[in-house]
């Protein structure tokens, strides 16, 4: 395997993981089997650390491709706690509202997706990695600023209910890069009168490559310690 020439993982990122962590760990691997000090490794796509599935690490020269592949549709599964909200929108923060839920019905839910399905606007949240003003959203949330975010124009292919209950409903999303799953939770909270957050969130599909396909961190990890690889100074020569 020519590491160098670049070659795209598929691995199932555990929940709790930053992206970079897996980053870091197949660079670690990789720059001790090679004997070098530095090794090219990116990921096409961050995932939050309290979500998992799909992430593509491109190594050596396939992280040119890397823009193409973030370029590609991604599929969620999401499940959303109503009734209450939280200021990152997801369980890395305290909720900071409650609200009732009694008038929640299936059919008002799948009435309420199909506004969010085709082209949209979203604003995204406080809580990201979005710049203003050369800085990062995150970073003045956790200040107590309110970063003044613009809405961006993103599309929704799909939006299907999986599982209804009255406080908690389970959907899958198909939908283009850029898509924050945690500010959609709000927008869905706000337009069911409820409020809403996440509370799990699993990332099933980037453009072609499928959960199915991907490797768990530690078979990655056992996979690129044993694979045979070949060396630039003799593309012949392997090593295990």
């Amino acid at each position: 395997m020519d590491f160098l020439a670049g070659h795209t993982l598929l691995i199932d990122k555990p929940l709790g993981w930053t992206s970079f962590d897996v980053v870091k760990r197949v660079r670690g691997i990789l720059t001790r089997r090679y004997g070098v000090k530095r090794f090219k490794v990116g990921h096409a796509g961050t995932l939050d650390p309290l979500a998992t599935g799909v992430m593509l690490v491109c190594t050596g020269r396939a992280t040119k491709e890397i823009d193409t592949l973030q370029a590609g549709v991604k599929e969620y599964v999401a499940t959303m706690a109503l009734g209450a909200t939280t200021p990152s929108f997801d369980l890395e923060t305290e909720i900071d509202a409650t609200y009732p839920t009694g008038h929640i019905t299936r059919t008002l839910v799948e009435e309420t997706l199909k506004r969010f399905t085709g082209s949209i606007e979203q604003i995204p949240p406080a809580f990201s990695a979005v710049k203003v003003d050369g800085k990062r959203a995150y970073k003045m949330a956790r200040k107590g600023q309110t970063p003044d975010l613009k809405p961006k124009t993103l599309q929704i292919d799909e939006l299907q209910l999986l599982d209804f209950k009255p406080e908690e409903i389970t959907v899958r999303v198909l939908c283009s890069k850029g898509t924050y799953i945690r500010a959609l939770a709000r927008d869905i909270g706000l337009a069911l009168g409820s409020g809403a957050h996440l509370t799990a969130l699993r990332r099933t599909r980037v453009g072609k490559a499928l959960i199915d396909d991907c490797m768990t961190v530690d078979n990655a990890i056992q996979w690129l310690r044993d694979v045979e690889i070949e060396f630039p100074d003799d593309q012949n020569q392997t090593k295990k």
